[in-house]
């Protein structure tokens, strides 16, 4: 299960939450769908954008009482059977690859960007995703990088040598 965000507050007295999500799927919240917390499943009957989040009317939380007592709760969901999609779970723990078969390190984080989510190397350099060309999930990324982009966190130098490997990989998050 993946964490996809958290109910902030009730909203109101009718049991509506706020959500803040940390997913961009929005169908996350769509009518039906079931979200777990640590011990209870949530189903949203309804779901509208309020600012930066979203109010959510959930299935068992019929009052102020019972969304005071969900607020705080982290929500999580199935990963998402998309293949045009690049998962953070997935890139977390992969070693970057270059063009030229160079390890690079391995991803620590992925950093929101408006241009493109970077991807967070141990060494501390910053890889956008864009250049992501291939993905083996949690093992491998292929990058085809600019020159120069990994000598900006300081020289990491040869890490390692890889064989080349190609699976299809999706597009960028």
């Amino acid at each position: 299960m993946l964490e996809i965000g958290r109910i902030t507050r009730p909203h109101g007295v009718r049991g509506d939450v706020l959500v803040s999500l940390t997913t961009n799927r929005a169908e996350r919240l769509e009518t039906g769908a079931v979200l777990a917390s640590r011990d209870r499943e949530l189903v949203v009957r309804a779901s509208r954008p309020h600012r930066r989040g979203w109010i959510v009317d959930f299935e068992g939380v019929s009052d102020r009482n019972a969304a005071e007592a969900v607020s705080g709760t982290i929500l999580y969901a199935e990963p998402i059977n998309d293949p045009d999609e690049l998962w953070v779970h997935e890139l977390i723990g992969a070693v970057v690859v270059d063009q030229h078969g160079i390890s690079r390190g391995t991803v620590v984080g992925v950093v929101e960007n408006p241009a493109s989510d970077l991807l967070e190397l141990e060494s501390g350099a910053l890889v956008p995703v864009r250049f992501v060309t291939d993905l083996l999930p949690a093992e491998r990324i292929t990058v085809d990088a600019p020159d120069g982009i990994f000598d900006l966190a300081g020289d990491v130098g040869d890490v390692g040598q890889t064989e080349g490997h190609h699976d299809e990989a999706g597009g960028s998050s």
